[in-house]
């Protein structure tokens, strides 16, 4: 097991990807600290994922309010007393373009999606220090560009790579601790399987994808992306900091056109 005897913390982890990367870490030996905003769907998920209770604890936190990273320090060291690794999966995610999106809808995105990872790092580096930790951003590859309407929200994950890039450098040189991301395309998630029902998409979507969006047939699962993350996490990874890992099957980097369905 690759992760045996690790302490990971996973933010948004109730849900998607998340709960992929909490499942697996369980699965690679860790002990993991689960993080969402709904009580009973964190209490449901460490229990569906660790049913003895043993190495699955949880915290229910606002990561836009600045209390929350260390709420997050304080509880994964109550229940575990060290911390190994983070993952900064939470996000917002949602529309906005630029003659629509006002300065509280960009502060939103901002503030979950590259604030909270920020000051997570920053509240856990002691910690990971002493541990010689790992640092995963999960981003997005429309950290390059992103559809027209996902404007605020590509900006956000941009800042997040450029963190990366620039943590993965300063913090293994001065800390011992390394920062990498993964940066997922086109997800099936429980959430993006509603999400396209909502905007009008049959119920069978998944199957009935153009090639031109899914050579292979099908987008990724939230398990392929957990492979990646356990990965950097890992000892196999060795010095590899600083590094974007971008999962996705066709060339059009972060540049998606509207993603349509045949008749």
């Amino acid at each position: 097991m690759r992760l045996e005897n690790k302490v990971i913390v996973v933010t948004g982890s109730t849900t998607g990807i998340g709960r992929a990367i909490a499942d697996r870490c369980l699965r690679e030996g860790a002990s993991v600290l689960i993080h969402g905003l709904e009580l009973d769907l964190a209490e449901a998920t460490c229990r569906e994922l660790d049913p003895k209770g043993q190495r699955c604890k949880f915290l229910v936190a606002d990561l836009s309010n600045q209390g929350a990273p260390g709420q997050i320090r304080e509880a994964a060291l109550a229940h575990y007393g060290k911390i190994d690794g983070l993952v900064n999966n939470a996000a917002k995610v949602g529309t906005g373009k630029i003659e629509s999106t006002t300065p509280e809808h960009f502060d939103s995105f901002i503030n979950v999606n590259t604030k909270a990872p920020f000051f997570l790092i920053q509240s856990l580096l002691g910690e990971l220090q002493k541990t010689s930790g790992s640092v995963v951003n999960i981003g997005s590859v429309n950290s390059y560009c992103g559809e027209p309407d996902l404007l605020p929200y590509s900006i956000s994950k941009g800042a997040l790579m450029t963190m990366t890039r620039n943590l993965g450098d300063t913090l293994h040189r001065e800390f011992g601790v390394r920062v990498n991301q993964v940066n997922p395309g086109w997800i099936l998630t429980e959430n993006e399987r509603d999400r396209k029902q909502e905007q009008g998409l049959p119920e069978d979507w998944p199957a009935r994808l153009d090639r031109f969006f899914a050579p292979s047939g099908r987008i990724f699962y939230p398990g392929e992306i957990a492979s990646a993350v356990v990965y950097f996490l890992s000892e196999e990874a060795g010095p590899v900091s600083g590094s974007v890992l971008d999962i996705e099957q066709h060339p059009m980097i972060g540049r998606n056109p509207e993603k349509e369905i045949p008749e």
